[in-house]
């Protein structure tokens, strides 16, 4: 007799308002597999997800654990069939140590009172099962990125889950650390533990997953093995064959656009210098910590640092002023686009506008019909998936919130345009649509410096690659040197000593 599925959904629906999200969606999970959920942008992954965690319940359509038809109306029903889900934002309180967010919501007690010495051992168990050495009293918020995730991935894991929904889970991950997490998945299904993951690295999928459902505009479009060919993913998820996923167009290069000269800031990086030209694309590589991120936070603004100068068009750019950045023309599209780069409670329109609000209003009034067009016409252009420009941009899937954040720099007229990991948590359709922005950015003349740790894009989408090592740029490399083996040569390379820590 065949075992149940450990979770069966039979022709989920949802709609928010007059968004369909889900419509007749199946999808079946056996205990000791990975099904990968596949597909792009607003699809639907993550309603089905929620559906899955107790976020949201089906409109119509039955859920099964085990073969008994059940509801899933709260996350602690969810927990309670075993069920764990580490989603894209991260569900830890920064101000707590690691020791209290593994613990959190099920903090063991004595005679009332937090029993710390259990809560240490719970947590350093959960540590070790990822193999994660990390002070159990430091706070989440002193950890980096990628250390947040993983411990979300142990917070999940320590709750003995008989399922495991990860969504994205590898976007902050090195390689290295993404090969290790799939070590732990392969471990779990040996266990019998069933998982659901979502990614937008098609070889993940075939790296880590057996089978997967592939989703179309809230739709099931189709379930096959995971070891099917990328550009049959790519067909059945955007529904066309894409030909090239790097798409780039290099004009005629001009004058240079952005100079940086020997800038320093103690900690973080040292005597960097380059220049990005009028039509050019210039990629900054390196491993994490290498002082990218920094850099393009220090030209647009955001951050003071000591020594040197930023120049655009040959004048020179106040340091530490965002405003004298945008004003110079520099737009910055920042690594975390959802705490840095958006106000996810302000509309659609509203965030479009953040650039170019002072400069359009009629004296002290704000030109809201003017921005409510322009916001209209961009949304338009980059075919942004929305119904409503006075939406809330949280509501929007992740592809269309970093075309938003591009639009903003579009309707400002940014010449220079600054970006970190701009495809993160975006699906290989609209990836294509992003790398499109940037051709037409720079076949106008516009200048791109782009910091990227998924080194296929930074070679694919890059004229010149500069690549950075320990806080210095370590050296630089025409697109026909650049290499993966080149780079990564110079990415470990040894640097004079630094300051960065």
């Amino acid at each position: 007799m065949t075992a149940s599925p450990l979770l069966q959904l039979s022709g989920v629906h949802k709609r928010f308002g007059g968004i369909k999200a889900l419509d007749r969606v199946d999808l079946t999970v056996h205990a000791g597999t990975v099904h990968a959920l596949l597909g792009e942008n607003g699809a639907g992954k993550s309603t089905l997800i929620k559906m899955i965690a107790g976020v949201h319940e089906p409109d119509a359509g039955e859920i099964f654990v085990d073969g008994v038809p059940v509801r899933i109306p709260d996350t602690a029903t969810a927990e309670s069939f075993g069920i764990a889900t580490i989603h894209q934002e991260l569900n830890l309180v920064p101000s707590m140590t690691v020791a209290e967010n593994i613990t959190l919501g099920r903090t063991p007690r004595r005679l009332g009172l937090v029993n710390r010495g259990e809560m240490r051992r719970i947590a350093q168990d959960a540590l070790d099962r990822i193999g994660l050495r990390v002070d159990l009293d430091r706070t989440v918020a002193s950890l980096g990125i990628a250390h947040q995730q993983l411990v979300e991935i142990a917070k999940a894991l320590s709750v003995d889950a008989r399922l495991l929904v990860l969504d994205e889970p590898t976007a902050a991950l090195t390689s290295t650390e993404t090969e290790h997490l799939f070590e732990i998945l392969r471990s779990l299904k040996d266990r019998g533990v069933g998982m659901v993951f979502i990614s937008h690295h098609l070889d993940e999928i075939a790296a880590v997953g057996d089978s997967v459902t592939v989703l179309r505009d809230g739709s099931f479009v189709d379930e096959v093995p995971a070891d099917a060919p990328e550009s049959q993913l790519v067909r059945l998820m955007v529904g066309r064959g894409i030909e090239k996923l790097y798409p780039r167009r290099a004009p005629a290069t001009g004058r240079p656009r952005l100079e940086v000269r020997e800038l320093s800031s103690q900690g973080r990086f040292d005597e960097v210098s380059f220049s990005v030209r009028a039509g050019e694309v210039v990629g900054l590589a390196g491993l994490i910590g290498a002082g990218r991120t920094e850099v393009l936070r220090a030209i647009s603004g955001v951050d003071k640092y000591d020594t040197g100068q930023v120049l655009v068009d040959g004048a020179p750019v106040r340091g530490q002023d965002v405003s004298a950045a945008v004003s110079a023309g520099i737009g910055h599209v920042p690594e975390d686009r959802k705490e840095q780069g958006l106000v996810l409670d302000l509309s659609v329109e509203d965030n479009l506008g953040l650039a170019t609000l002072s400069r359009t209003s009629r004296g002290p009034l704000a030109d809201l019909r003017g921005q409510r067009r322009r916001a209209r016409e961009v949304t338009d252009q980059l075919q942004i998936k929305t119904d409503d420009v006075r939406r809330p941009v949280g509501s929007l899937s992740g592809g269309n919130q970093q075309k938003v954040v591009f639009g903003r720099w579009l309707l400002a007229g940014s010449g220079v345009l600054l970006l970190d990991e701009p495809t993160r948590g975006v699906d290989v359709g609209s990836k294509v649509e992003i790398y499109e922005l940037i051709n037409s950015l720079t076949s106008n003349g516009g200048a791109v410096l782009l910091a990227s740790s998924e080194l296929p894009e930074v070679l694919g989408i890059s004229d010149r690659v500069l690549v950075m090592a320990g806080g210095r740029v370590a050296g630089e490399l025409p697109s026909a040197e650049a290499t993966q083996d080149a780079v990564m040569s110079l990415a470990v390379k040894e640097v004079e000593p630094t300051h960065v820590q």
